[in-house]
This record gives structure tokens, sequence and C-alpha cells, in this order.
């Protein structure tokens, strides 16, 4: 158990095995042997060995085990195997201490829904057409109008897909990582992402688990799901409102404006534009290429879309804690916190938490 711990702990800090032992203080073949599991360090080296990782001593020893299976990247082609490897590594500590989590609850209570689609979904779906009408489907059983999404991670994870998010820098070399945990669906983004990206690399993953099996031979499943994250956070009625059914012209400032509105970018716009359309190829075709003049597709212009955040991790833990599930030692090692800081955290600065 040590072994591997060590192993993925320093994966996940970026380190090589002679630049922890430097950090620790020792020789890089005793670190080989850790992580072999052919030597076990002592109380003080185990001590320096958490710091230099950056987790709690309780990290090398935590019984819970977790498989992440059907595994996914949305990365480039140039993604390093060390950047992959670093993003693993933290997603199963995450995922673990998520597991570790769920067990501490009573099983009368499910904290997290069971994760299911909506039964009357089509057996088929064949065109892109069909696309559009399932994202839209899935809007109405959700009961999300034509509006924009507000909060996509909190959305998702009230119908019982699990997120997590990695503060792993990805330097742009990756968009996110699909899998399951059991029957539990899992989608990992970066924190690192600007809000639009990390938005439709949620819908992306949404639009996996409701077209998988049900697409033609033949049909691209990553280009049928890039469209179904379109419609789904921005759909053809939503679009058609805001400029109208024909247009000969598009302001740069009316995508901007949209962006920030239905939280998806300037170029998803444009595509989405021609997807319904509302503007001919040629003059989607005409603003690609001022896309790429002006540089936009590396970097969009103004102010970015603001990213999201999960909270339904941490508010489980203190959850959990409140209906004495756990204990304060728990919840700190539970959230990576020293003790202290916990302490601090929980009585809100200088408020008192015990006297609401």
């Amino acid at each position: 158990m040590f072994a591997k711990r060590l192993l993925r702990a320093r994966k996940a800090a970026g380190l090589s095995m002679s630049a922890l032992a430097e950090e620790v203080g020792i020789s890089t073949n005793m670190i080989k042997k850790y992580e072999h599991g052919q030597s076990m360090p002592s109380s003080g080296k185990l001590y320096k060995l958490s710091i230099a990782l950056g987790v709690r001593s309780e990290y090398f020893f935590r019984p819970t085990k977790v498989e992440l299976s059907g595994i996914e990247y949305r990365k480039r082609s140039t993604t390093p195997q060390k950047l992959l490897d670093r993003i693993s590594a933290d997603v199963l500590d995450q995922a673990e201490r998520w597991a570790e989590l769920l067990e501490f609850y009573p099983d009368s209570i499910r904290p997290v829904p069971k994760f299911t689609l909506p039964n009357n979904l089509p057996d088929h779906i064949d065109t892109f057409a069909d696309i559009e009408h399932t994202a839209n489907q899935m809007r109405s059983e959700w009961h999300l109008g034509a509006n924009p999404i507000p909060d996509i991670i909190d959305t998702l994870e009230s119908k019982g897909v699990m997120i997590i998010c990695t503060p792993i820098e990805v330097n742009n070399k990756f968009d996110g990582l699909a899998g399951k945990i059991g029957e539990i669906p899992v989608v990992v983004i970066s924190t690192h992402q600007t809000g639009d990206r990390q938005r439709f690399t949620l819908a992306h993953e949404l639009g996996h688990l409701v077209l998988h099996g049900r697409l033609p031979e033949g049909m691209d499943e990553e280009k049928a799901c890039n469209h179904f994250a379109g419609a789904f956070l921005l759909p053809e009625k939503a679009l058609k409102d805001h400029f109208g059914y024909k247009r000969s012209a598009i302001e740069p400032q009316e995508l901007y404006m949209l962006k920030h509105e239905f939280g998806i970018s300037m170029m998803a716009i444009l595509i989405r534009a021609g997807q319904t359309g509302i503007i001919s190829s040629s003059l989607q075709k005409h603003y690609y290429i001022e896309f790429n003049k002006q540089r936009w597709r590396t970097e969009e212009p103004g102010e970015q879309y603001p990213n999201e955040q999960t909270f339904l991790y941490k508010q489980l833990v203190y959850r959990a804690l409140s209906e004495n599930y756990i204990g304060e030692s728990k919840a700190a090692e539970l959230l990576k916190m020293p003790l202290s800081h916990f302490h601090k955290e929980r009585k809100l600065g200088k408020m008192d938490a015990t006297t609401y």
C-alpha cells in the first residue's frame, strides 16, 4: 500500500526520484526502495516525505481503494505523459477521498443521487438534427428551459455526476477526463481553464453519456458530442431569439456579449450560428479566417468567462461532521488541511459557528 501511494504522490507532485530524494535528504536509491516495497521510512522520514509531496501522513496508509474505469482524455496530441501521470495521480487521490467520505454515511442516506438518463430518450440518434432534439429533450427533462445554465457543475452534480477539479497546471494541453467509479460517472476538468472551456468539456462529456450506443455506425462520436455540447449550452431557439433567423453579418461584440450570457466561447457561438442556418457556410468561413488573423482562436478578446468550482465534496464533509459521522481530525484529513487551519475555517474566522 505505502509503495504505491508514494509513487502516486510523487507523480502528482511532478517530482523525479532524485528531486524527491533531495527534498527529503536521502539517496535516490532509498526512494527507489520505498517505491518497490523493499524498505519503509522512519517516522521522521515519513513526515519529510509528506511535507515534500504536499500530503498528510495518513494518505500513505488510506485503506480505501477505487478503480477509475473507462478513462478517456480530452487532450492535445502533444500532451506529455508526465502531465497525464500528474493528473491521473491527483484524480485518483480525490476519487479515493470521495469514496471514503461516502462510506461514512449510513446506508439509509444517499447524499449523492444515482445518475440515470431519462427513460424516453430515443434508442437511435441518426442525424445532427436528432442530436439537436436530444439536447433540447435533456434540457426539458431536467427543467432547464432555454435560458442560460448558470452553473453546469452544480447541474450535473445534482443529477449524480461526480465532478473533480484538478489544480494541476495544464498549460492548455488538457481539456478533461471522463470515466467511472463503479456506476458513478466521473468528469475531470482543470481549475486553470476559463469557464467557457470548462463548461464545454462538461457538456461534451454529458453528450457521451447520452449519445453512446445510440449513434449510427460511421458517425464520429466526438463530433456528435461537440454538437450536443453546443446545443445543450446554447439551444437553437435561444440563439435565434438573440440573433434572428438569418444574418448577413455579425458584430464581434454580439458574440462577446452572448458568450458572457450563456458561458460558451465566441468560436462555439459562430459554429452554432452555422449549424442552425443563421449564417451561411461562406460567411462562417470568413469569420474563422478573421479569428485566425486576430489570434482569437488561441485566446479570445476581452474579459474571460469565469471558471466554475465544485463545492459538493466540501459541503458533504461538513455535513458528515455536523451529523457526527466523522470527527474534526478526519474532516481535516479529507479536506487535506492541517487541523489548526481546519479549526479556523470551521469557526469562519472570528465568527463562532457554535453560537448559531
